[in-house]
């Protein structure tokens, strides 16, 4: 039982009669077949299933430490190898983020956490700006953890931030071992994500922009 005297974002939203901020995504093409269902005011119940495991772990950091309701569904060429459906996932998931934010009034915007993971230290910014970016830095000392090729993790945040429109930095401070070094990074894009899609309270119903216009 987790006890706090500080309200969740579903109560937020109830409270100022604000829309569900969910979304359902289904992409198919002739490498792959993704559905992403989401609730970024959920409490962090994920289903991730891609075929591939690695990214489903992956997927559960998101949704647990981004306190975000995920369900991902993948079929794809994986007989070939991991990257369409790996990138696939990435396009919808960013598609499904950015239904869900809609006009994006009342959002905080930016975040940004730096998480550790035994001797990993991954720094993550983020702005839903409207304006696509992946700035990436991290350095993996082998090719592979398991059978998941690791070039395949900027494939993923590459595809995240062009169809979300987001602004993406990722920065590694310290690290060794592969598997340590994707895992901190994606836990800090998830709580990232968590501070820059929360409601400001002090902000509803306007365009976090001083232009007025994401």
């Amino acid at each position: 039982m987790q006890i706090s005297d500080r309200p969740s974002q579903s109560t937020i939203t109830e409270k100022l009669d604000l829309p569900a901020r969910v979304a359902s995504v289904k992409r198919t093409t002739g490498e792959t077949d993704v559905t992403v269902s989401l609730n970024l005011d959920g409490v962090g119940n994920c289903k991730a299933n891609t075929g591939i495991p690695f990214l489903d772990h992956m997927l559960h950091q998101i949704s647990s430490h981004g306190l975000i309701d995920l369900d991902v569904h993948a079929v794809g060429d994986i007989e070939i190898d991991d990257h369409h459906t790996n990138e696939d996932v990435g396009i919808t998931l960013g598609q499904a983020l950015k239904q869900a934010l809609g006009d994006r009034k009342g959002i905080v915007r930016f975040g940004h956490f730096l998480a550790p993971l035994d001797e990993a230290l991954v720094q993550v910014a983020l702005d839903f700006s409207g304006r696509p970016h992946l700035s990436y830095g991290l350095e993996m000392p082998t090719q592979r953890v398991g059978s998941y090729d690791t070039q395949l993790v900027r494939e993923f945040f590459v595809a995240v931030a062009n169809n979300s429109l987001m602004t993406l930095h990722i920065r590694q401070l310290a690290g060794i071992n592969s598997h340590h070094i994707i895992e901190a990074g994606f836990k800090a894009f998830a709580r990232s994500l968590r501070m820059a899609t929360e409601i400001d309270p002090r902000r509803v119903g306007e365009i976090p922009s001083s232009k007025g216009v994401l």
